[in-house]
This record gives C-alpha cells, sequence and structure tokens, in this order.
C-alpha cells in the first residue's frame, strides 16, 4: 500500500512539472529586459519581454510581439533553450504512460512485478531527464539575455519553468526509487493441496519424523 501510495504521489508530481513546463514552453514571458538604464525604463513604463518564440514591447498604451521567426540568426541560447524544452515536452508522453502501466491497479497480458518495476524506472529516468532540460534553459536563457540586454526581472513563463523542472526532477526521483515488494514463489514447506475426499487441506510434503522408537 504504502509502495502504490509513493509511486501515485510521484506520478502526481510528475504531472504536474509537465503542465509547468508545457505552460513555460508557449508562452514568451521568460525575462523583463531594458534598453535604456534601469532608472530610465521604471519612469518610462516601458518594458521589453523576451521569450523563446518571440520578443514583445510592454508599455500602458502598448503592446506588440515580434515573432522569433529568423532561426539562423537566432542567439545560440535562444536555440539551445527551444531544442531542450521542446524535447522535454515530447518526453512528458511516453514517461506518463510508463509510469501508469506500472501501477499495481493496471494490469497487462503477461505482466509480472518485476517487468512492472522496469516500466516505472524507465518512466523515471524520462521525468529526470526532462527536468534536467528544463533546468538548463531556464538557466542558461537568463545569463544569455542579460549579456546580450540589461536584464531587469524574470518573468512568468521563466517562474513556471523553474517549478516544472523541480516538480518533475522531485517526482522522478520518488518513481525511480520507489521499489514494490516481490512477493516470490511460495516455499514447498508452507505449501497445501486440497482434497475432495476428506475436504482438508494436507501439507504437501509429509514431514519426516527422525525420532526413532526403541522397543524393549
Amino acid at each position: 500500500m504504502a509502495h502504490m501510495c509513493r509511486q501515485v504521489a510521484g506520478s502526481a508530481a510528475s504531472c504536474a512539472g509537465w503542465v509547468g513546463i508545457i505552460v513555460a514552453t508557449a508562452t514568451n514571458d521568460w525575462v523583463r529586459t531594458c534598453d535604456y538604464a534601469v532608472a530610465t525604463c521604471v519612469r518610462m513604463d516601458e518594458l521589453g519581454s523576451r521569450g523563446l518564440w518571440a520578443e514583445c514591447v510592454i508599455s500602458p498604451a502598448l503592446y506588440h510581439c515580434v515573432a522569433l521567426s529568423q532561426l539562423l540568426s537566432l542567439p545560440a541560447y535562444v536555440q539551445t533553450s527551444r531544442a531542450l524544452m521542446i524535447c522535454a515536452c515530447l518526453l512528458g508522453l511516453p514517461a506518463m504512460l510508463l509510469v501508469l502501466m506500472s501501477m499495481p491497479c493496471v494490469r497487462l497480458q503477461n505482466d509480472n512485478s518485476s517487468i512492472k518495476q522496469r516500466r516505472s524506472r524507465v518512466g523515471g529516468v524520462f521525468f529526470i531527464l526532462m527536468a534536467l532540460c528544463g533546468i538548463v534553459s531556464t538557466v542558461w536563457f537568463p545569463v544569455g539575455a542579460h549579456r546580450e540586454e540589461g536584464l531587469m526581472s524574470f518573468g512568468f513563463s521563466l517562474y513556471a519553468g523553474w517549478v516544472g523542472a523541480g516538480l518533475c526532477l522531485l517526482g522522478g526521483a520518488v518513481i525511480l526509487f520507489c521499489r514494490g515488494i516481490d512477493p516470490g514463489t511460495p516455499s514447498r514447506d508452507n505449501s497445501f493441496y486440497y482434497s475432495r475426499q476428506g475436504s482438508t487441506a494436507t501439507p504437501l510434503d509429509t514431514p519426516v519424523n527422525h525420532a526413532k522408537t526403541v522397543r524393549v
């Protein structure tokens, strides 16, 4: 029962982390940048927002976004972050399927506990790989944006990516190191067979009495 609870908790945390990674990948509010001095941007109330797919200008009277469609001219940190986040999103589907099929309540043909454990471990490894991809992307992107432009603050998408990567790492570790108890094969000492004649359970192996009776 405890094994199943840990597996369900790890699956729920990993699923929530997968959703966070998808949200971070789809939205463009990763970092807030400033083309001028910080004091000037605060006084003008005009900031730039940058994500994986677009650059936006945010002001009280204007919200305009330009898509980053020129792939070859993009900085290396943007291209790498795109690739890693897309890989993390795609890894989530097989990871969830493997973990769900390893649940004790799910039965497949010719299934046993060892196959379920291997399936669960592979799913946990996939979730940890997702977390590593998310961590590298969400750390490298603001560093690259700070070197290229003046970085003011982090955006909502970056926080979503951090939380999602952390939940995937936690859930994957719980799933990977959550080991069930293999019931194994019952020993012959405790095996019984049922007799229809006497309707009684008789031991499979008759115990041998090593004591000898000495007649006088």
